[in-house]
């Protein structure tokens, strides 16, 4: 692990790649989440934060608001070619119904002139979807198909 106070990893897997991200809240874990799926596409040190987006999910426990939120993005990518640079905001929530979640985050439409393809991610999985808390930080490892 880094000693960064928050961040993702891209790890090894078969034919899918998996992504480990952490913070100390889950709040920053799930910013880093988001930021290491677009790692995934894409060299994010590339990418400007030119444009906000606000996007929202739901689940009835934390691996279904994770699951949730990264198919929103992938949708916002297929819809928009819109890329994450940047979260500047997660607002999490617990409700009797479950867990929502609202982010705000920045970045740019993709260009290929300046962007750098690597691979599309296709969909969010379960697969060896983790989400702990252990020595004062949050985890969260998914593996998305590709």
């Amino acid at each position: 692990m880094s000693s960064r106070s928050s961040g993702f990893e891209i790890l090894e897997h078969t034919a899918d790649v998996l992504v480990r991200a952490w913070g100390g809240s889950l709040e920053e874990a799930l910013a880093s989440a988001i930021l290491g799926m677009y790692e995934v596409m894409t060299d994010l040190s590339r990418v400007e934060a030119r444009e906000e987006r606000i996007v929202e999910a739901e689940g009835m426990d934390l691996e279904n608001l994770l699951y949730n939120l990264l198919e929103r993005l992938i949708v916002l990518f297929d819809e928009e070619a819109f890329l994450v640079s940047r979260v500047d905001g997660v607002e999490l929530f617990q409700g009797p119904e479950g867990w929502r979640v609202k982010v705000r985050v920045r970045g740019e439409r993709y260009d290929p002139e300046r962007h750098e393809s690597r691979v599309l991610v296709k969909a969010a999985t379960y697969h060896m979807m983790r989400i702990w808390s252990e020595g004062g930080r949050w985890y969260l490892q998914y593996v998305v198909d590709i």
